[in-house]
Order: structure tokens, then C-alpha cells, then sequence
């Protein structure tokens, strides 16, 4: 995706998670792209986009609407990823990983750990990181060698905030999203520990709870949705 559709598509859904595009609301092509300052192109990918990750309905076949989306709908797509990519971590730990699996897996960590290490994160790194985040869950899933897990996961990241790559960015606050990706990185590093020693039970652990920190989009956002049991999930700091 262009850089003008990448930050169209991290803009709506951060207005989504907040709640500032409300359950119902239609988006249309035109106004949304005057509303950017872009062409109709990135706005399509976008909403398109949206639409395979379950935050947008097509609306009358003209435009999108948006998906009521609550706590529950969130809480259990994301529980249902951390499931399914735990599952997927324990057996790659058990096949072992592939050279070329832990290749790719090392040079996460390490273009990680140079955005990381100078103690802020910016826009751009944050792209990076959506890439590099990417990468290395794809790894896990692949290395696994279940097929049955790549197809449920697929169907899943359908449902709101589920995928992988659903990151929203607050740039009101990029202090608190450093220390929140950073966090994220850091568990990366500890799967990577459990998979190539071999440890199944630990690498799933880690993974489910890697998937669970999705569920701080409502924390992050003041979020409209963060109902009472999103509010029991996300206990405040």
C-alpha cells in the first residue's frame, strides 16, 4: 500500500477505535479524500482494507458504513488470534525452527532493536515495525507446518481489530505508543528465546500474551467501546 493510503488506513482506524466515526456512519470516496487531502486511490485501498479487517461494511454499493464494534467483538477475535498463533509458536518450538525461519526471525529482532535502542519512535519507525511485526509472526505460523492454523487464522482476521497488522498509532502521544511497541518488541524477543530452545509450553504462553496487548486499543484511545468488560480485561496502570 502507498504511504498516502497507509496513513489514511492508521487514521481511520485510530477514529474507529475512539469512537470519533461512529457505529452506522457512511464513508464515501470523495469527501474522505478531501478530508486527507489524497486522491480516491489510497482512500479505496484503505476502505477496502477495513473492510477484510471487519471495521467497515459495504453501504447500498456505494461507500461503507461503519461496523458496530464493541469490547466483546474485540476481546474475542483477539483471543481467538492468541489461541491460534500460541498454538502455532508450541509447534514450531517442537519441529524446530528452519534456518531460514530463524534468519528472518533474528533480523526482526535486530531492525527492532535499532528502533528501539535510540529511545523514540517516530511515524516511519512505526512503519517499519508494522513490516518487521509482520515478518515474524508469519514465520511462526509457516513454521508450525499446520496449514489448518494459516486457513483459521485467515477467516479470523476478518473480525475487528484481529489481524495482525490492525496497529492504530496515536501521534497525539508518541511517547506512551514507543514504550507500548517497545514492550511489544520485547516480547518478540522472549518467543524467539522459548522457540529455539525448544520450550512448546513457554513459546505458547508468550504468544498468547503477546496477542492480548491488541486489547490496549480501547486503554489507548479512551475508547467509546472500553465497556465494563474491557475495562476488567485492561485493568488501568
Amino acid at each position: 500500500m502507498s504511504k498516502p493510503g497507509q496513513t489514511v488506513l492508521v487514521a481511520l482506524r485510530k477514529m474507529i477505535a475512539s469512537g470519533e466515526l461512529a457505529a452506522g456512519e457512511r464513508l464515501m470516496e470523495v469527501p474522505t479524500a478531501e478530508r486527507f487531502g489524497v486522491s480516491r486511490m489510497p482512500v479505496r485501498m484503505a476502505f477496502r482494507t477495513l473492510e477484510q479487517e471487519g471495521l467497515l461494511v459495504r453501504f447500498g454499493g456505494r461507500g461503507f458504513q461503519v461496523r458496530s464494534v464493541s469490547a466483546e467483538d474485540i476481546a474475542g477475535a483477539v483471543e481467538v488470534r492468541g489461541v491460534l498463533e500460541g498454538l502455532a509458536a508450541r509447534q514450531t518450538a517442537e519441529r524446530g525452527l528452519s534456518a531460514e525461519g530463524r534468519a528472518i526471525l533474528e533480523r526482526c529482532l535486530v531492525e527492532g532493536d535499532a528502533l528501539f535502542d535510540k529511545g523514540y519512535v517516530n511515524e516511519e519507525d512505526l512503519e517499519v515495525y508494522h513490516d518487521l511485526n509482520m515478518r515474524f509472526h508469519q514465520v511462526i505460523v509457516a513454521g508450525s507446518g499446520n496449514p489448518a492454523i494459516a486457513d483459521a487464522l485467515a477467516r479470523n482476521d476478518h473480525l475487528p481489530f484481529a489481524s495482525v497488522t490492525a496497529l492504530a498509532v496515536d501521534r497525539q502521544d508518541m511517547a506512551r505508543e514507543y514504550r507500548r511497541f517497545n514492550y511489544a518488541h520485547m516480547q518478540h524477543h522472549s518467543v524467539f528465546d522459548a522457540l529455539v530452545n525448544g520450550q512448546g509450553a513457554r513459546a505458547e504462553a508468550l504468544m498468547r500474551e503477546h496477542a492480548n496487548a491488541t486489547l490496549r486499543y480501547a486503554e489507548i484511545f479512551g475508547s467509546a467501546v472500553a465497556d465494563e468488560r474491557m475495562k476488567l480485561i485492561l485493568p488501568s496502570p
